[in-house]
């Protein structure tokens, strides 16, 4: 006698989808200590969540857009990475400390990044300097940055200065301590940020939750116009 099928697996049960993680490396040069500590991060994130990893280097993209004013002037390749940056499910954004902020190409690749493509998405930050007297551009540069986009900056941050790397890897044992901190702390945030999207998106394609309070549907779906 033939078994019957076996019947697809519920929602909540079914192996998740990996996660969107694009990380961008603002340094000018490559291999870099920056890229070592982005390298970092994700295979920490892989070790407590299913990722889909893309890395975004400004020292190899920089030359691309450089001169570009506007987002219909950039390469296509360019293009490609902006798109990747706007529909990313969790970003990291780092870069070196250079002239007391991050450096001017990292700015310039998110002067094109679309006003409202990041509301909601959780941002890890990192950064990488000299010594640890560099340690607020995280505070006073980057965080202001992403406030701008209204993304969802993660309560920690990751700093490290030239001696927490050996021949450009991650070797002090408190900057990997600091890294798990970090994933640790933003692990609700991040989750929280994913469910709220899919809910969103059934929501689009009709699917509507009846747990959902009526005042609170669609709430999040509306970006709040902080600029002109």
């Amino acid at each position: 006698m033939t078994p019957p099928p076996t019947p697809p697996l519920a929602p909540s049960l079914a192996r998740p989808q990996p996660l969107r993680v694009v990380a961008v490396s603002g340094t000018l040069s490559t291999p870099s200590k920056t890229d070592a500590l982005v390298d970092a991060i994700l295979d920490e994130l892989a070790e407590v969540l299913p990722i889909e990893r893309h890395v975004i280097r400004v020292s190899e993209l920089g030359p691309l857009f450089a001169g570009a004013l506007t987002r219909d002037q950039l390469d296509e390749r360019v293009e490609r990475e902006l798109r990747a940056i706007e529909s990313a499910d969790l970003l990291i954004a780092a870069s070196p400390v250079y002239r007391a902020s991050f450096t001017g190409l990292f700015k310039h690749l998110f002067d094109f990044v679309e006003q409202y493509a990041l509301v909601d998405v959780p941002v890890l930050l990192a950064a990488t300097g000299g010594s640890e007297r560099h340690a607020l551009i995280l505070e006073h540069s980057l965080r202001p940055l992403f406030g701008f986009f209204q993304a969802l900056t993660l309560p920690l941050g990751v700093y490290a200065h030239a001696s927490d790397f050996t021949d450009r890897r991650v070797t002090a044992p408190l900057l990997q301590e600091r890294i798990r901190n970090a994933i640790a702390r933003g692990l609700p945030l991040i989750r929280s940020s994913i469910s709220e999207k899919q809910r969103i998106e059934r929501e689009l394609l009709g699917e509507r939750d009846d747990d959902v309070a009526p005042e609170l549907e669609g709430a999040a779906a509306t970006p709040t116009r902080l600029y002109s």
